[in-house]
């Protein structure tokens, strides 16, 4: 099997940086095609009354940040992410960028599918125990649910290394 094609998955954690020099070092050595991914995780912003009593009087109203608003900041930060990344890294390569909704690892998964990548790279965090179980691991689902290699590049905390 031949690596061709490689997806990097991309955030704004120190990890995903790594992973990504690691990766685009390693496109190029295989001559590979890169794509790189970022994922907006669905947030669920309550919207709560906002009480304004200037001059004595009470008015009840909500936030004037919408949903579409937040989408729009979010897609804007994606892809000034992507832009820093490709540049930082993607010197000489015509990189494919993706900005997908959603679950991360299924995410990325699906925009490996649609890059027909032949190796997704992704950063790993380094987390255990309580932190796992709260916030989980989107590189090890990535690892179990994905129908070609996935390569986990490690960065080790510097709290982690005492």
């Amino acid at each position: 099997m031949e690596t061709n094609r490689i997806l990097i998955g991309v955030d704004e954690s120190k990890y995903a940086d790594h992973a990504a020099a690691y990766g685009f070092s390693l496109a190029r050595k295989l001559n590979a095609a890169v794509a790189i991914v970022n994922i907006i995780e669905p947030v669920i912003a309550p919207v709560s009354p906002m009480t304004d009593t200037t001059f004595g009087l009470t008015f009840e109203g909500t936030a004037d940040v919408t949903a579409l608003d937040m989408v729009s900041a979010q897609n804007q930060s994606a892809d000034s992410l992507l832009h820093r990344i490709t540049q930082k890294y993607g010197e000489g390569l015509e990189v494919t960028q993706y900005t997908d909704h959603g679950a991360a690892a299924d995410a990325i998964i699906g925009c490996a599918a649609q890059f027909n990548a032949s190796m997704i790279i992704v950063g790993t965090h380094h987390r255990s125990g309580f932190d796992r179980l709260l916030m989980g691991s989107v590189a090890e689902e990535v690892v179990r649910n994905s129908e070609i290699p996935v390569l986990v590049v490690p960065l080790k905390d510097d709290k982690n290394e005492e």
